[in-house]
């Protein structure tokens, strides 16, 4: 997911959880990096924290966002972070859990790792 995180000046992470090696990786290739998690996390130096649940979210997090990412994001919150990023008028990149499938309509990206789904942010399903 890196290399696709790296075309974006500033990034918003949805459900850092313990898992801050991304956005370590992309804030050292100077990125601009704000995770967000529903519960308080420690993050590396250089990235911005804030609570924040994509559910009921805050859009001044997201506002200047150019991409909004997650990993392991369950069905559930696909739409919610979908809807978060076409607030903030931002590309929303994720991966899912095991075999869970888009719960929102995804190009797929093959990555060294996976697949990434970057998501269509018109709400026609057009490009």
């Amino acid at each position: 997911m890196l290399e696709f995180l790296l075309e974006y000046d500033r990034v918003v992470e949805v459900g850092v959880g313990r898992r801050t090696d991304l956005a370590a990786a992309l804030v050292a290739s100077g990125v601009d990096v704000t995770a967000t998690d529903v519960h308080r996390r420690d993050v590396p130096d250089g990235v911005r924290f804030v609570r924040d649940d994509v559910v009921d979210p805050d859009p001044s997090v997201y506002a200047d966002a150019d991409a909004v990412y997650a990993r392991n994001l369950p069905p559930e919150l696909h739409r919610p972070a979908l809807e978060a990023a076409r607030a903030a008028d931002a590309e929303f990149l994720f991966t899912t859990l095991g075999g869970d499938q888009p719960a929102v309509p995804v190009e797929r990206r093959t990555v060294r790792d996976g697949t990434v789904y970057v998501a269509r942010t018109d709400p026609s399903g057009r490009e």
